[in-house]
């Protein structure tokens, strides 16, 4: 079971992306970096550009805080 901590207007930067596996980090205003899939890319593409700035929320995830619903 999963559980979000959404709508909390956590901003950051994508600081890597791997297309073929589908696997990022996010690099929040703070500086905590959280990985992500990118099935938690909300406009549906499953890519997305390292050096993006977007908008995401944190879900708690196989025992760690991971970026989800990330937006541009």
């Amino acid at each position: 079971m999963t559980e979000s901590a959404r709508g909390t207007g956590r901003r950051g930067v994508v600081t890597a992306f791997d297309e073929q596996s589908g696997l990022g980090v996010v690099t929040a205003e703070n500086g905590t970096a959280h990985p992500f899939h990118c099935i938690e890319i909300a406009d549906g593409t499953r890519t997305i550009d390292v050096g993006a700035e977007v908008s995401f929320d944190l879900l708690a995830k196989f025992g760690r805080w991971e970026a989800a619903n990330i937006r541009r």
